[in-house]
Parts: structure tokens; sequence; C-alpha cells
């Protein structure tokens, strides 16, 4: 009998849909994927949706409202092993800033008739309301670290993600340090997975990918200091893509962000 492929699932919760484009990027790998296992729940690819149990789920999003701090323990239930993509699943993603303000005061700016609007007064991630066996960081997700994310999973051993800052990817792509040049930049404390995009092409990283280990952002904005930069310039380029990621937060907070 032929044996049963694992089962996956991708869910979408407050988020712009990116990472799960990523796995859809992968094109070649992903019809090479699709041998190997079983993709039972993905509305972004497919109108077929089959029941769970699931083997892998892939969440992308943050819990802004609470439907989805119900939906996303239902996901728990029904998946084996749980994997979290990209910054709004990981740190709360760009929404996040609402957690430094108040929100009604967002609403009532932006929408016509706030009282149709139910929400959360904060956005957070998905590891702050269930247990998370695995986090893929990004903004968006590197695809090529999907794809080891999942055959790790169906490999049955540890994804071979690096830890390190996006610094050692400048260097292995033989860039000239941008801060070396003058140009402030988060990559000594931002994790690898980008590819070092930004420097490459003379621009300081931005922190898309969140921060890396031990990260020493005190002394990296010591540095920026330095360079010209403004208390309100720091507070502000640790307030985008991960604001609530703790060491962003703490040295935003830090600059008076």
């Amino acid at each position: 009998m032929k044996a049963q492929r694992p089962r996956l699932a991708v869910w979408k919760f407050a988020s712009c849909d990116g990472c799960q484009l990523s796995l859809l990027d992968c094109e070649d790998e992903l019809l090479t994927l699709a041998g190997a296992i079983e993709i039972a729940n993905f509305p972004e690819a497919s109108s077929l949706i089959l029941d769970g149990p699931y083997d892998l789920s892939l969440v992308e999003g943050s819990i802004t409202t609470a439907h989805d701090a119900e939906r996303i323990q239902m996901v728990r239930q029904q998946s084996k092993f749980l994997v979290t993509i990209g910054a709004c699943a990981t740190a709360g993603g760009i929404q996040a800033l609402r957690n430094f303000a108040d929100v009604d005061d967002y609403i009532a700016a932006v929408y016509a008739s706030p009282k149709y609007i139910s929400t959360l007064a904060t956005s957070t991630p998905i590891s702050a309301h269930i247990a998370v066996d695995y986090e893929l960081r990004g903004c968006p997700i590197n695809k090529a670290q999907l794809i080891e994310v999942i055959s790790a999973y169906l490999a049955g051993r540890k994804p071979s993600i690096a830890a390190h800052s996006v610094c050692i990817e400048c260097k292995q792509r033989g860039a000239v340090c941008v801060m070396v040049q003058g140009t402030p930049c988060l990559g000594p404390v931002t994790h690898a997975g980008c590819g070092a995009i930004c420097p490459s092409f003379r621009r300081g990283c931005y922190g898309c990918y969140g921060p890396m280990e031990t990260p020493n952002t005190a002394a990296l904005a010591c540095e920026w200091q330095v360079l010209g930069a403004t208390p309100r310039d720091i507070a502000r380029v640790f307030s985008t893509f991960n604001a609530a990621a703790e060491a962003f937060r703490k040295e935003s907070k830090a600059h008076g962000g």
C-alpha cells in the first residue's frame, strides 16, 4: 500500500500575503515538494480544502482580533507541527505600531464608520497565544529558507537556518560595509536571510528580518549617532517591520520611540 504523504496547511491572519506568495514563488521546488507532501489546505493556491488534522502548518500574520485569537487555538489543535512565517507572525508586523498608541485614535482617523470596526488594542505574534514549534523570520521570508524548513520537517531534522547577522551576508557577497562609508545600517543587529540586498546597493539595512540572536542594539545606536543620526532617526528605524520584537522595541523606546 502506498504510504500516505504528510499533510500541509497554510493559514493567514493579519498580513499582506507576501510570505504565502514566497511559497508560490518557489515554482520548480514547489512541484517537487507537491510530490512529497499533500497540500491539504492552502486557499491562496487552491479552492480545494481538506479537513484536518494536519501534519505541518505554516502560519502567516499576527493576531489583531478576538476572532483570530480564538481561531489560532483551533489551528494549533489541528496541527502536529506549527511554523510561523514572516515578521507579522513572529513579531506582530508593522501593524504592531498600534501597540504604542491608542488604537481608537487610529480607527477614528482612518475609518468613516468606526462603530463597525472590531479589533484588539494590540497586534501580537502567534507565539503570544499558542506554542510554536519553529519561527521563520523576514518581511517577506526567504523562499529558500522556507523550502529548507519544510525539507527538514520531512527528513526529521532541525532546519539549517543561519543565526548570524546581515553583516556576514555582506562579507559573503563581497559588499563593502556601508557604515564604513558613512551610511547608517541595521545590518549588525539584524537576522540574516535577505542576502544583504540593501547594503549590496549601498543602502543601509532596514531590519526586515528582525533582531539576530543577542543583538547589541545600544552599541549600534551609538555608532549611528556618530554618523549624525538623531534620537528620532534611531527610534523610527527600530519601529518598522519588527517594531514589537523585544530588542528593537526597547532600543526604540530608549530614544523616545
